[in-house]
């Protein structure tokens, strides 16, 4: 049996600046103090690829890893030891308890059932979520005292920032609610400040810092603008060339009708590759220096560029698509860790 050929390139590509990654861990880190930076590397690196963002993370110093559900265990596993690893949603069932023992990655604890689930089966280090205002997991104070959380080896106790990204009164309050529980139940550890909270001040950091956004080249606070590079790189290839005259109209319901004759590419990136519609008005790719304004709708697969400025290019020449995260959001108005997290599976397998 013949093997299947090897596929061609993609005309489309995702390029990890792993310099620019590896900076920003450790401009984190030191901007954390005497608290080490640990890495959130949920969601496949924010849809950057733990495969390639893990390994430069963990050679750059980061030792902590955190991870939503336990079904992205095993991707970072490969490229770190499983006690670095943490797990954010905690053990739910008797499967991820079990999980969790095969493979060595720590739960978050982020309720009294979690606690007994976790005891009653051996229990271990474990890391604890307190909630200190957010309202999505993690133990009020009030149930620190209980006897199934007093049981608890806990490595690492957390909490999480609402609006660190803001300049809000309620970043002091879950401050201080977070000190006023510290010495309710036994730990190694204090962690509660994101991306944003690292900026707010060292008063924020305790022992272990949690970045994530700002890892992949977003900005959550302006404090970070002069500090944070640009990690994820898209490019991608004009597949067709073509003139229209004044009248003609491109891609769906019309959207853009031509009052001139035009010279238009066609360019391989859709929002099935994580280039929303929204990133269509007023968006322009590049080629060196020169700006292509996006013409219409953005397609699936597709989206077309006004050639005026560069009436040399031709089928198969790149063009770079802007992926600052900073302008990309303000540009389109979509979060920047939406703009990370919905990279297509195609882009970030090119």
């Amino acid at each position: 049996m013949k093997s299947a050929p090897e596929a061609p390139p993609p005309a489309h590509r995702l390029r990890i600046d792993a310099g620019a990654l590896a900076h920003n861990w450790r401009a984190l880190d030191a901007l954390s103090g005497e608290a080490a930076a640990g890495a959130a590397v949920k969601a496949n690196c924010y849809g950057l690829g733990a495969d390639q963002c893990v390994p430069v993370l963990r050679d750059a110093g980061a030792e902590v890893f955190f991870v939503a559900h336990w079904s992205e265990v095993a991707g970072i596993i490969a490229h770190v030891s499983p006690e670095q690893v943490a797990v954010l949603h905690g053990p739910m069932t008797q499967q991820d308890v079990a999980y969790a023992r095969s493979t060595g990655a720590i739960p978050v604890i982020n309720s009294i059932e979690q606690a007994q689930r976790w005891n009653e089966h051996g229990g271990g280090p474990c890391h604890l979520m307190i909630d200190t205002g957010i309202n999505r997991l993690g133990l009020p104070p009030g149930q620190l005292g209980e006897p199934a959380v007093q049981a608890l080896r806990v490595d690492t106790l957390m909490s999480h920032l609402a609006c660190a990204d803001e300049d809000s009164a309620m970043n002091a309050q879950q401050l201080a609610s977070f000190r006023a529980a510290i010495g309710m139940v036994g730990h190694e550890r204090l962690s509660l400040a994101n991306s944003a909270g690292i900026a707010l001040g060292r008063e924020f950091a305790f022992d272990l810092t949690r970045p994530g956004l700002a890892l992949f080249g977003g900005v959550p606070r302006p404090e970070l603008a002069d500090t944070i590079r640009q990690v994820g790189h898209i490019e991608a290839a004009i597949i067709q060339v073509r003139d229209i005259k004044a009248g003609d109209s491109v891609g769906y319901n019309a959207q853009f009708t031509a009052d001139r004759a035009m010279r238009v590419g066609t360019v391989a990136l859709g929002y099935a590759d994580g280039f929303l519609r929204a990133r269509g008005k007023g968006c322009s790719f590049l080629n060196e220096d020169r700006e292509l304004p996006l013409l219409g709708k953005v397609s699936m697969d597709m989206v077309v560029v006004d050639l005026a400025a560069a009436p040399d290019l031709r089928e198969g020449d790149w063009l770079e698509v802007p992926f600052d995260l900073p302008d990309a959001a303000r540009q389109s108005s979509v979060s920047q860790y939406e703009l990370l997290t919905v990279l297509g599976q195609r882009l970030r397998g090119a």
